[in-house]
């Protein structure tokens, strides 16, 4: 028998999962599973990255997330069961096709724009609207069907169900997780009586936020991160040791009667089919009427700035820079992104907004400097235009652009107004946890003082030329072997402080990078 992940957490989950993409598909290879899904808490982040390996590795990606639903109406600001509850339930949602993930993005998009309130919400109304091409299950212990279940609430848990089996026609799954939980062996077994009322088929998951069992204290030290809680605490959330990466054997042993749970899951896998391809999508600038092409009007703008720049006549060497990155930029098609950039740039210095003078491998561009893009001339100072844009590995360009913090605000208002809101976006960033960061966040939840983690952060290099990660520094930097190694000689006393400091770097081990 065999078995696939479908509700499945990464260290997209932030500060959640503390599962890497590489490692959570190397245990599904490894134990011989056909194919993986990944559902983060509320998003998609990880969704291109975890399909481009997936599919280099031979496995089939299932792209999904756990999302949450508000109890009512998205934009409602209430929680479920009064002022104590929580203002969401989870569910489960795996993209069938591309039909499904485009939904899966709109739904997502959706619960940020409209439904936030303190995590982003759908409802039931967009469920409705973007249906299409989407597989659901019922979710753990936070879903709406559990909540029902475990509160006695049965008529209400049907209801529920019988909604989303009607809108999810033939794609909607009730679940039963694998692990034991307070509480869980009873919910699986009212899921059971449910499924069997309604005639809905089950699927076993085991809602896994961690590679091993062995994992369990680091993941713990994770939430504790996440939470700012202390890892002493008794008072604070925690997760069953059950919640990692099982085998197909270890999920059949918790539901011996029933192989269809775990035939299920192969089912949907085998509905799955979703293939991405790479494009770009250059966007285009509004021309003139007396001009027919984004590369006529680059040219023009750029001979005129030239001669503003260097005189009327161009000195030779000039022109034969300035033509030949013309003839790179018409040919790649990236006149209209230089347009784009140059306009916005000269609408902040007309508002009087300051503007850096030009930063990373645009200043090389003679280009970008005739349309004061930058403020550098790349021929005075020897620049080249190849490690901005190259013809022979050609590559998006990319212009960093400086501007006052204060009203760089009033920059992306202007660029939204001129070619709209939906076609204008910024970009995320995420942090990881480097080595001294994990030392600090680590060695807080475990009771540590700030000027003990500053000390042993401190000892590990971190600087652009030379840095180590924990393990690294452990085996490089005799202090923190010190800390790390107990001697023979030791007091009882030291071995003692020893391991209070081998435990926040064994944990900082397992979690840096996450």
């Amino acid at each position: 028998m065999s078995f696939v992940h479908l509700h499945c957490h990464s260290e997209y989950s932030l500060l959640d999962g503390a599962n890497r993409i590489d490692d959570l598909i190397g245990r599904a290879l490894e134990f011989e599973q056909p194919a993986l899904a990944i559902t983060d808490h509320g998003n998609l982040h990880g969704a291109w990255e975890f399909q481009e390996k997936a599919k280099k590795r031979g496995i089939k990606p299932i792209i999904g997330m756990e999302a949450y639903v508000a109890p009512g109406d998205r934009r409602a600001r209430e929680r479920v069961g009064g002022d104590r509850g929580k203002p969401y339930f989870h569910l489960v949602l795996l993209a069938q096709n591309s039909t499904g993930y485009k939904n899966l993005v709109k739904l997502s998009s959706l619960a940020y724009t409209e439904g936030f309130y303190a995590k982003p919400r759908m409802d039931r109304e967009l469920l409705a609207k973007y249906n299409e091409g989407i597989v659901v299950s019922s979710a753990c212990m936070a879903g709406e069907i559990a909540h029902h279940l475990l509160s006695d609430e049965y008529e209400q848990a049907r209801s529920a169900a019988s909604w989303y089996a009607d809108v999810f026609r033939d794609r909607y799954y009730l679940e039963v997780q694998a692990h034991d939980s307070e509480n869980q062996a009873t919910l699986n077994q009212r899921v059971f009586q449910l499924a069997a009322e309604l005639n809905l088929p089950v699927v076993a998951t085991n809602d896994a936020h961690f590679l091993n069992r062995s994992d369990h204290d680091a993941h713990d030290v994770l939430l504790c991160i996440g939470l700012g809680k202390d890892f002493s605490d008794n008072n604070r959330m925690r997760y069953d040791e059950g919640l990692y990466f099982k085998s197909a054997p270890e999920m059949a042993s918790s539901f011996p009667q029933r192989k269809d749970v775990l035939e299920n899951t192969l089912r949907i896998a085998e509905e799955s089919a979703i293939q991405f391809s790479k494009q770009y999508k250059v966007p285009s600038f509004p021309l003139p009427p007396e001009v027919d092409s984004e590369n006529e009007l680059l040219v023009r703008l750029a001979e005129e700035g030239a001669r503003e720049r260097y005189g009327a006549d161009l000195p030779e060497h000039v022109r034969q820079r300035l033509d030949y990155e013309l003839g790179v930029i018409t040919k790649t098609g990236y006149a209209g992104y230089f347009l784009i950039v140059a306009d916005f740039i000269k609408a902040a210095r007309e508002k009087g907004i300051p503007v850096g003078p030009g930063r990373g491998s645009s200043a090389g561009s003679i280009v970008a400097y005739s349309l004061k893009i930058t403020n550098i001339d790349p021929l005075k100072f020897d620049l080249l235009f190849e490690r901005f844009l190259n013809p022979e590995r050609v590559s998006m360009p990319d212009i960093d652009v400086d501007f006052c913090f204060e009203r760089r605000g009033e920059v992306i208002e202007y660029v939204r107004q001129k070619y709209g809101r939906d076609s204008v976006g910024q970009i995320i960033t995420f942090g990881t946890l480097k080595s001294r960061a994990a030392i600090k966040d680590v060695g807080r939840t475990l009771g540590f003082t700030p000027s003990e983690t500053d000390y042993l952060a401190k000892l590990v290099p971190n600087h652009p030329n030379f840095s180590l990660t924990v393990k690294e520094a452990i085996e490089r930097i005799p202090e923190i072997r010190e800390f790390y190694t107990p001697r023979k000689d030791d007091t009882r006393e030291v071995k003692e402080r020893k391991e209070r400091y081998r435990q926040l770097l064994d944990f900082a081990m397992k979690l840096e990078g996450l």
